[in-house]
């Protein structure tokens, strides 16, 4: 049930917690940041075009990560932009959440076995609340993880330490040389396999 689905009896006075309110309000002004990389991109594109309109579930596409609270990582991260990556997430104020769109961003795609040059997912390299699958997924399927992301919104807790749920979001220092080692050990296997 939303905040503002209760009646309104004697006197139009609706009587909630603060925490319900703050993330009516949050969830109502959802700004994601796409970040666009592949064919996913088009689709992300096509999402924000008036034929789905985003902006009645309260959804503003942003080009600044200092004005977003959502990073959509649409297509193949590289190693080269995995750094990049981490950078914008880390420029996002709190709370910020990650919505990983297609394939490749989920687990390396096509290129997760034989793709040298491709990260495995990107939540080895920031945290991601939700994933969105397809090859390239259609505009239905982001606007479903998007709302999914604003069901989150919706149960979240503002009670407890918050500074430790923040350390719990933080991404994970991540070198390019440890996930290269990685892929080179894979590299190495793969080769031993095949000879």
């Amino acid at each position: 049930m939303g905040l503002l689905d209760q009646k309104f009896d004697k006197g139009g006075v609706v009587i909630t917690a603060a925490e319900n309110v703050l993330n009516w309000a949050r969830l109502s002004s959802l700004w994601p940041m796409g970040f666009g990389l592949a064919c996913c991109a088009i689709e992300m594109m096509a999402t924000n075009a008036s034929n789905y309109d985003l902006e009645r579930f309260g959804i503003f596409p942003r080009s600044s990560p200092r004005q977003s609270d959502l990073m959509i990582v649409a297509g193949t991260v590289t190693f080269k932009m995995a750094e990049r990556v981490v950078r914008l997430y880390e420029q996002m104020p709190e709370p910020r959440y990650v919505l990983s769109m297609g394939s490749c961003s989920n687990c390396g795609g096509p290129y997760w076995e034989h793709g040298y040059h491709v990260v495995k997912g990107v939540d080895r390299i920031i945290p991601v609340d939700v994933y969105v699958p397809g090859c390239p997924p259609r505009p239905e399927a982001l606007i479903g993880g998007l709302m999914k992301v604003q069901e989150l919104i919706r149960e979240e807790k503002f009670a407890g330490d918050r500074r430790e749920a923040i350390e719990r979001l933080k991404p994970k220092k991540v070198k390019a040389e440890d996930v290269i080692v990685e892929t080179s050990a894979s590299a190495k296997k793969l080769q031993e396999a095949a000879s």
